[in-house]
């Protein structure tokens, strides 16, 4: 267990904190290790809304795509609408599609066929659109980087409006290439030079320049301030607040940072979800047996989201989109059943590919790579990413998974990394190998020729500085509380730290030297070990695992041997202790409520 245990020592007067604002000082500690610092931060945190949203028209080229679109509309231009086949890509479209609909506009949509097409805007997409008579060409959630394919669209004599949030394309401050169609602009400190594609209007918080504060918006947000800026032109802003619920949905779904504005825009957004009168929702809530009321970011990120994402990954993203757009329930009810049964495919394929990537890199020498470059030729490449995801999880390094394309000679792949590894920036410095790229630190997708795969290993790893303990996961303790320390009330607050997600994770609290008094297997496929606990301070508690069972079972065996693990599962008396991280919960139960704690780490 490559894990290393930290406390958080961030110092406030979290007293002082408690008072002000009324919560108990244990969550005021776990706010502070959110690097949520002065009281209105911490007042927006817990209390925000979307009136503290900042002014889209801060977006560079916000108000310009605005008064560009309301200019197409009214001369009846044709616009066609370019998305992604993800769930940030699909909600993108849709809000999009609906606004300028309702403002008017002759529009249509396209998502790129994932194994046909590929990520974004290609000149295939482009030619069908001169063809059709296109006049105007509007991405959401890509064509940042989408330079040959914009500048061969304007030699053509199309409008191209880019909505966007993904990293620009750099590279180290250089002569000018003449040959280069992209608009060249230099970095503040003058090391790098950001190459932006030739499009009429570019919006994305993250190009040069941009004065928008907020940085870390997904491409449905994006599309969404634009939307904003059209219908204030239009004189119907206050509209544009329905689509929250698909730009709160995207946020969790594309794994945005929940802080700042995003924070906002989930929480707002699951006030929508929770009594959305859409029928896509309303029929894929219910296809997952889920509750409105009591809908969070998890349903969004592991049940809702996966759904979505289905249709992109195994048939046409388009299917997720017409569930979206469905006109009446019964419509909306075969596509959410078409869409959860695909998800249902999805994590069988997905689980075959991880045994096999798992016997490919322990059967060779790649287990001692600190980059992990798996080349599975049969993996469906539309879930590369989320194996790269679950081997990244299992072996703690940065993972890349590449897949065969549909032509001979081109492999595809997507990435997924580590904290201490910013995949992106890794790639451009060896970006030569590949045909296309992009992503964020955490996540990429790529091409290259098949005969280069070997090489991108080597060159990665060559160019790895990462140590072993960059690799080691480190376990962030909020609090190291004794379970004794747990009552309702406490439980019952920490949802105002909600919605959680990736950079406002669940709180982690701690004990060590816990006591295990007895273990059950539980679960109809026996996934689930229920402990039972004791503290130094007599306090006993249920504590449960949900995963596998013989994670913990074995490594308790190894420490303490067979007998004392069999005294466990007996309910006897014995010698084994624990240190546990663990979140507390309620369980209720014919009408009674008890504490209990679910475990997240042990040692």
């Amino acid at each position: 267990m490559n894990e290393k245990w930290y406390v958080a020592a961030k110092k406030a007067d979290f007293p002082g904190i408690a008072e002000r604002f009324g919560i108990d000082p244990v969550t005021a500690r776990i706010i502070r290790n959110r690097d949520v610092v002065g009281d209105d931060a911490i007042r927006q945190y817990l209390y925000g809304t979307r009136e503290e949203l900042c002014d889209p028209a801060e977006l560079l080229g916000g108000m310009e795509a605005a008064s560009l679109l309301k200019q197409k509309i009214e001369a009846g231009k044709k616009i066609r609408i370019i998305g992604d086949y993800d769930i940030d890509g699909v909600n993108s479209t849709y809000i999009l599609y609906r606004a300028l609909t309702r403002c008017g506009a002759q529009v249509d949509y396209e998502i790129p066929d994932r194994m046909k097409d590929g990520y974004g805007l290609n000149i295939s997409l482009l030619k069908l659109a001169l063809e059709e008579g296109i006049d105007t060409v509007l991405t959401c959630d890509n064509g940042i980087s989408a330079i040959a394919e914009i500048a061969y669209a304007k030699e053509n004599g199309m409008t191209v409006i880019v909505t966007d949030h993904h990293e620009p394309l750099f590279e180290e401050a250089q002569e000018e290439n003449p040959q280069d169609p992209a608009r060249r602009i230099p970095s503040a400190d003058g090391t790098r030079i950001f190459r932006l594609p030739p499009a009429d209007v570019l919006v994305n918080p993250k190009q040069p320049n941009c004065p928008y504060p907020y940085k870390k918006l997904c491409g449905a947000a994006v599309a969404w301030k634009v939307v904003c800026l059209l219908y204030r032109l239009c004189r119907i802003e206050e509209e544009a607040e329905q689509f929250l619920q698909f730009v709160g949905f995207a946020t969790v779904g594309d794994v945005m940072e929940l802080d700042g504005e995003n924070r906002i825009l989930v929480k707002e957004g699951l006030k929508q979800l929770r009594n959305t009168q859409n029928y896509g929702w309303r029929a894929l809530i219910q296809a997952n047996n889920l509750e409105f009321a009591t809908l969070n970011s998890y349903h969004i990120g592991f049940v809702l989201g996966p759904c979505i994402n289905a249709s992109g990954r195994l048939d046409t993203a388009k299917r997720s989109l017409r569930l979206l757009l469905a006109k009446d329930a019964k419509e909306a009810e075969t596509l959410a059943a078409q869409l959860k049964q695909l998800n249902d495919e999805r994590k069988e394929l997905t689980q075959a590919a991880v045994d096999l990537a798992c016997e490919q890199i322990d059967g060779s020498g790649e287990a001692n790579d600190r980059v992990l470059v798996v080349y599975l030729p049969e993996c469906h490449e539309s879930i590369a990413g989320i194996v790269a995801g679950r081997i990244r999880e299992r072996y703690g390094k940065p993972t890349f998974v590449v897949t065969n394309a549909e032509a001979e000679d081109e492999a595809k792949g997507s990435g997924r990394s580590i904290e201490a590894y910013s995949m992106f920036e890794e790639m451009v410095k060896c970006q030569d190998l590949f045909r296309k790229f992009g992503g964020h630190p955490m996540a990429a997708g790529f091409s290259l020729p098949r005969s280069r795969i070997d090489e991108m290993r080597r060159r990665l790893n060559e160019n790895c500085t990462m140590t072993e303990e960059d690799m080691a996961e480190k376990v962030m303790v909020d609090v190291p509380m004794p379970i004794h320390y747990i009552r309702e009330s406490l439980v019952e607050e920490l949802s105002v730290l909600e919605p959680f997600g990736n950079g406002n994770e669940k709180p982690l609290f701690a004990e060590r030297h816990l006591k295990l008094l007895s273990a059950r297997i539980l679960g109809k496929n026996a996934n689930v070990l229920k402990l039972q606990v004791a503290n130094g301070a007599g306090c006993t508690m249920e504590a449960l695992y949900f995963g596998i069972p013989d994670n913990i079972l074995n490594y308790l065996t190894d420490k303490y041997g067979k007998e004392e693990v069999q005294k466990l599962l007996w309910g006897k008396a014995n010698q084994i202790e624990m240190d546990l991280t663990y979140y507390p919960s309620i369980n209720e139960y014919q009408g009674r409520r008890t504490l209990q704690i679910v475990i997240k780490n042990f040692r």
